[in-house]
């Protein structure tokens, strides 16, 4: 019997020789088929990937691109110049919204979950943020991974009209009822909160649509429009800043770009298409983005001359911008406000309440929505980007140089700026619209990802955006669009190949506009 023992523990001894460390115990933190990542830790990865791989945030390249800030110095500040070519790609990201959405409904039992729901408000943003940088983009066929390695493209008004459902699927199933819980979420607290910004998501890109509303009228653009705004208690819409989508900074991981150990402010001039805007209306907000020009203080003008705040120009070269930059010609960013803490001063906006109201105002100018006063909702998105800034009547505000030394202080006068002539409201007719969609891009400011850009390049507006000039690339003139990316012409070639043929004479050409802004 001894030796059976001796024997049968020799033969156990081996077969648990051959397990590597991980089979013999294995770690309870790493998925299984049996145990899979539970839809509460994918939701935070697709929400800051939804932040981080798409726009870059505030004072990015993004946004000297919207041309709200001008570098003065390609190593310190970065290039103003618009050479991009090959767009980046947020297919990762629809991999793990399908993945959260699988989970879901398998530790849930049911599509009517928060997580599901969820999943068609980022498909659609996904596919939206797609198509209107390249034009047609597989969709319907996305996703799918091993089951279909070359997805079929799909026409960019296809893509539009699939989202636009999606979104209305997600504002229904978030009215409830839901089964299970809800967790993990790094925006909000409530699916509530969610089903407005879907809504108000869903107006913004039916605004986009504005060049294909007539001309396309199965998309029923702006049937769709008024139905959301005149059903409140079906498509419930953000009520104000507090319900706005943000990216809050913090101290600890997420910092703000800025910082009080930055020292190249001087890098970095305020731009002229914004600051004109803002200074020719008596706007307040010229004193939180910017500091006044060092030449015009010089000059005897105060702090609080609107007149002493001069923008720049990405048209100039960068020799030329540096020179100028340092005889002091130009204003910079507000160091005082921008570079006070590693947190910022302010979250970063992904989908807010101002722009929201600038959206209706532009549908009612349009006659989309009978019954509403554009005025009323160009004024409310004119306050609501006031009142994110804190700015109130009397105000006192202390104005910095570029370093943050503190030169004086101006006083903010809201009343002076909504009765300027400038921004009193001209009619429903093109005056109108072009107000209100100055508006919007003052109100844009270092927010929204490439929203700024998106309506120059839908409308023309603001006039003041620079469109053309050496200093903008080689071919002095700003891309219409991106070129598909790289993994797509690799791997995707046929069905690639097939959608420029059809879109663009078979030339992935950056000056080319889309079906959405032809």
């Amino acid at each position: 019997m001894k030796y059976i023992a001796i024997a049968a523990l020799a033969l156990a001894l081996a077969a648990t020789g051959c397990k590597s460390m991980d089979e013999q115990f294995p770690n309870p933190n790493l998925p299984t088929a049996e145990s899979p990542v539970p839809p509460s830790l994918l939701l935070p990865r697709i929400e800051y990937d939804l932040y981080n791989s798409g726009d870059g945030g505030p004072f990015s390249q993004v946004q000297r691109w919207n041309q709200y800030t001008i570098s003065n110095d390609s190593y310190y500040g970065g290039q103003n110049q618009y050479n991009w070519t090959n767009t980046a790609s947020l297919y990762t990201v629809l991999k793990n919204v399908n993945q959260m959405d699988a989970q879901a409904v398998k530790l849930l039992g049911t599509k009517q979950n928060a997580y599901s729901a969820l999943a068609k408000f980022f498909r659609a943003y996904l596919f939206v943020w797609q198509a209107q940088r390249v034009g047609d983009t597989p969709a319907s066929q996305a996703g799918q991974g091993l089951a279909n390695l070359t997805p079929a493209y799909d026409s960019q008004k296809a893509v539009y009209a699939r989202s636009l459902a999606m979104l209305d699927t997600a504002n229904t199933l978030l009215s409830g009822p839901l089964t299970g819980g809800f967790s993990g979420d790094m925006y909000f607290t409530t699916t509530t909160q969610w089903r407005r910004v879907v809504n108000s998501y869903k107006l913004r890109v039916l605004i986009s649509l504005s060049k294909r509303a007539l001309d396309n009228a199965d998309l029923q653009v702006p049937q769709q429009f008024a139905t959301i705004v005149n059903n409140p208690s079906q498509y419930p819409l953000l009520t104000s800043n507090s319900d706005n989508w943000v990216f809050q900074f913090n101290s600890a991981y997420n910092t703000y770009p800025h910082t009080p150990n930055d020292t190249y402010n001087a890098r970095q001039n305020s731009g002229a298409p914004y600051l004109s805007l803002t200074t020719a209306t008596q706007d307040p907000r010229t004193f939180v983005t910017a500091t006044p020009a060092p030449s015009q203080l010089a000059a005897g003008k105060s702090v609080g001359d609107f007149s002493a705040y001069v923008g720049s120009s990405p048209v100039l070269g960068l020799s030329d911008l540096s020179t100028f930059s340092n005889a002091g010609r130009y204003s910079f960013t507000n160091f005082l406000r921008y570079y006070g803490s590693v947190s910022g001063p302010e979250p970063y906006i992904l989908l807010g309440y101002a722009e929201q109201n600038f959206n209706i105002a532009e549908a009612a100018n349009r006659g989309w929505v009978t019954g509403l006063s554009a005025d009323t909702y160009y004024q409310r998105g004119i306050n609501a980007s006031l009142d994110f800034y804190g700015l109130s009547n009397g105000q006192a505000l202390t104005i910095g140089d570029a370093a943050g030394k503190p030169l004086g202080t101006a006083t903010v006068s809201r009343s002076a700026f909504l009765a300027n002539s400038g921004v009193v409201y001209k009619g429903d007719n093109t005056a109108g619209l072009e107000q209100i969609l100055n508006q919007k891009y003052v109100a844009f400011f270092q927010n929204s990802g490439y929203e700024a850009f998106y309506n120059w390049r839908r409308t023309g507006y603001p006039s003041t955006f620079v469109s053309t000039g050496s200093g903008l690339n080689a071919n002095g003139r700003i891309p219409r669009r991106w070129q598909y990316p790289v993994d797509e012409q690799t791997y995707n070639t046929t069905n690639y190949q097939t959608a420029l043929k059809s879109q663009f004479g078979g030339v992935d050409d950056l000056n080319q506009d889309t079906w959405l802004t032809k």
